[in-house]
């Protein structure tokens, strides 16, 4: 049995298919979610979607937005969101260092808030580029 997995952002659709697991970040942490789990609707965070089809698992940077989860369909609207595979991680890991380096430099609460969620979209990309299968089953 399998789940379809549909992620959505407001562009474009990401991912259109069926799945045999995903592990997903939430505002609350990260919850598995395999064939006839419960419903629920959730907020999802700004994190690594880590996917299971056919005993591999692939990786997706997730900007936070909404999942839906029943009858084996899940639904995931974000803001934006990038398959690990087409990320580059040299270009990642570049604007990792750009953004620590103005999270480091910002000055009050607006300039700092704004500086910590680049720095976290930045961590995600460098996670999602650089998960490889053994990495993404120990998150299991």
């Amino acid at each position: 049995m399998t789940l379809k997995l549909c992620v959505l952002t407001p562009n474009r659709i990401v991912w259109d298919s069926e799945v045999d697991e995903i592990i997903l970040c939430t505002n609350s942490g990260q919850i598995g979610i395999l064939p006839n789990h419960a419903c629920i609707a959730t907020a999802v965070d700004i994190g690594v979607l880590r996917i299971r089809l056919n005993d591999q698992w692939l990786t997706m940077a997730l900007m936070g937005g909404f999942a839906r989860i029943g009858n084996n369909e899940i639904t995931i609207l974000v803001n934006d969101a990038e398959k690990g595979s087409d990320i580059d991680s040299i270009e990642a890991q570049q604007t990792l260092e750009i953004a620590e380096a103005n999270f480091r430099k910002a000055e009050g609460k607006r300039q700092t808030i704004e500086a910590n969620l680049a720095l976290r979209r930045a961590r995600t990309l460098v996670e999602a580029s650089n998960a490889t299968s053994e990495q993404v089953g120990a998150f299991k």
